[in-house]
């Protein structure tokens, strides 16, 4: 057993919406300066795995805690990078305001973010290769564009521990480079990451860490450990293309 120290961790939870499980009995911990990927079929409660641990939606049962402290302690190390289709596109903002928002929580309620919030925003903007967006409308964006400015967003805030949902989902492939080259540098800067991942063949080659979950975990662990094809199998009950995608790989 690993004695690694644990970032964040799940222990028996469950959640439901109008009585209907989506998550049950989840335990669920993520090492330290690890990437963790979760992966699984489509209404495994992957989304809401995290949300769940991020306080944004409400478990039936169970706790979660940060390296032993729970989330009101640590909310500002914790960086969350969500799915574009819940974002409201047409709000009236800049990619530039949107990045600096990633400030607000070292700002509290009184303080403004001044040219110091602006220059990390700026900063997390070069990072992800899209300065030359800042002044641009974020309804303006493309798919890849959304992402990046998101992950900017998370940039900016300096986290040590951040959660991203479907970070690569319909982004074009120099935008997945982009994000791959930041993903890279935070994992050599020893930053933990979790990440919903939607296609298997990318899990591998981004984690280092794997849970597979089906409205309860298959397995989670090291990925030489827990993605395998028995585990793969087990999740996915042969659907969405795991099949396909045993048949040449793992």
């Amino acid at each position: 057993m690993s004695t690694a120290p644990i970032a964040c961790r799940a222990r028996n939870l469950s959640v439901a919406y109008r009585a209907e499980p989506v998550l049950r009995g989840v335990n669920f911990s993520v090492p330290l300066g690890s990437v963790m990927g979760i992966v699984g079929p489509n209404g495994a409660g992957k989304s809401t795995l995290i949300k769940a641990m991020l306080g944004l939606v409400t478990p039936l049962t169970g706790t979660v805690d940060f390296s032993g402290r729970p989330l009101d302690q640590v909310r500002r190390r914790i960086g969350y990078m969500p799915q574009s289709t819940s974002v409201d596109w047409d709000f009236p903002t800049t990619v530039i305001d949107l990045v600096t928002m990633g400030t607000y929580g070292e700002l509290g309620w009184i303080r403004r973010p001044g040219k110091a919030e602006r220059a990390r925003a700026m900063a997390a903007l070069e990072q992800t290769g899209i300065p030359n967006l800042a002044a641009r409308q974020i309804g303006e964006l493309s798919g890849g564009q959304r992402q990046r400015a998101f992950l900017a967003r998370a940039l900016a805030q300096a986290p040590d521990l951040y959660f991203m949902d479907e970070p690569f989902q319909g982004i074009d492939a120099k935008s997945q480079q982009a994000m791959v080259d930041v993903l890279q540098d935070l994992r050599a800067r020893g930053k933990t990451i979790v990440m919903v991942l939607h296609h298997l063949a990318t899990v591998r080659d981004y984690c280092d860490h794997v849970t597979l979950l089906n409205v309860s975990v298959v397995a989670s662990g090291p990925a030489d450990e827990a993605f395998t094809k028995e585990n793969i199998r087990t999740a996915y009950e042969a659907r969405d293309g795991a099949e396909a995608f045993l048949a040449t790989a793992v």
